[in-house]
């Protein structure tokens, strides 16, 4: 493992770095969830509760965090998570996390509505994302989206599931993040406070969904882009869309945003290769139960039968491990890596995942784990 800043060896020195380094409107889009922000605290304080049984006579144990994925063997049993408009925070954020994850051989997700191309992404990781989808209520979108999939090697799709309607997000709505977005005085002002994080985007060029420029008429103000976007992406998905789908789709389909024993089933029914259990990291239910409750009901029955991973509330090495002892074979974090590269720049992303490694590689050699699949023997019941 390499060498990592010691000024932040922690995700809440990255955190705290990150919010006085980018406008206020971009740090609270990052940091925020809907509501009052309940499911939010819940999500990470749920995995804290959470209690491992170390062992400790016995020669220091050889630790290995590699781990096995629809075939892929990764380095590390992590991954970045799909997050809409991470130009918003970090210019080419999007493209820094895309090269850190290449490089340190984890799956990155690109999001449809992410501040980079599907084929920039293929290209700096050479093929090795994953794509979450959007379902677009135009099949022409859709399968154009696959076309181009296909053609840059990506053969993961993440099929999003739990934003039927969009959270209710008052910090958003405030600071003009809403659909449509407006710009407005606060706004300016907290931009004009930064002049860094102006500089930088200024170079970079205003953050878009550069995946979805093919299809997005040319010349339409903010409002009409609005309009467009709510008119083109309808997240309800119904077992139809889901079967349809999976026919056309000729790679690894996984299904982001299950909690329940019945969703569970009818993506195996349906013939769904893995499921994320999240529920999109407090942003979109407020009063739902955590990531890691719906993942401790759904591992004992599920486990066996489709692969089983998680985001949603996952801050740091300790709470990867939890979740790994908790049944999931494999991690998401979003807001971690955000932090990172909005507080270091071209040097957070590497520098995050080397962090989240110590601390995953600490925690396993106190347990005595050998192989992340060790981990499950160690939660207390």
């Amino acid at each position: 493992m390499s060498e990592i800043n010691s000024e932040y060896p922690d995700v809440n020195y990255l955190r705290d770095k990150a919010k006085k380094r980018i406008p206020r409107f971009a740090f609270e889009y990052l940091d925020g969830g809907c509501n009052s922000e309940i499911n939010l605290a819940r999500n990470t304080q749920d995995i804290r509760n959470l209690k491992l049984r170390p062992n400790y006579l016995g020669p220091l144990t050889e630790v290995s965090l590699k781990t096995t994925l629809f075939g892929k063997t990764y380095d590390a049993p992590f991954g970045v998570s799909p997050i809409g408009l991470q130009g918003l925070m970090w210019p080419n954020a999007t493209e820094i996390l895309a090269k850190a994850s290449f490089e340190a051989n984890i799956p990155f997700i690109l999001s449809t509505v992410g501040t980079a191309s599907i084929e920039t992404v293929a290209e700096i990781t050479e093929g090795n994302a994953w794509f979450q989808l959007y379902n677009p209520t135009d099949s022409y979108v859709r399968n154009d989206l696959f076309r181009r999939l296909e053609a840059s090697g990506i053969d993961v799709l993440v099929l999003l599931a739990d934003v039927p309607s969009f959270g209710y997000r008052s910090k958003e709505i405030r600071n003009g993040l809403s659909i449509p977005p407006k710009l407005n005085m606060r706004n300016i002002a907290q931009i004009l406070s930064k002049p860094k994080w102006a500089f930088n985007t200024l170079i970079a060029g205003q953050p878009t969904f550069k995946t979805l420029t093919p299809y997005i008429p040319k010349g339409l103000s903010l409002k009409h882009l609005g309009l467009f976007m709510n008119k083109t992406f309808d997240g309800r998905l119904s077992p139809e869309i889901v079967q349809e789908i999976r026919h056309l789709w000729k790679g690894k389909l996984v299904v982001k945003g299950i909690t329940t024993e019945e969703d569970a089933e009818k993506c195996i029914d349906y013939g769904v290769d893995g499921i994320i259990v999240s529920n999109h990291g407090g942003r979109q239910l407020d009063l739902g139960e955590s990531a890691i409750e719906s993942l401790r009901n759904l591992t004992p029955k599920y486990r066996s039968r489709i692969q089983i991973m998680m985001d949603s509330g996952i801050r740091n090495g300790s709470d990867i491990a939890g979740t790994l002892a908790s049944g999931a074979d494999f991690a998401f974090l979003g807001r971690t890596f955000m932090y990172g590269v909005s507080a270091l720049g071209k040097k957070g992303g590497t520098h995050t995942i080397e962090i989240l490694k110590k601390q995953l590689h600490q925690v396993m050699q106190q347990l005595d784990c050998r192989s992340i699949s060790d981990l499950p023997d160690r939660l207390i019941k």
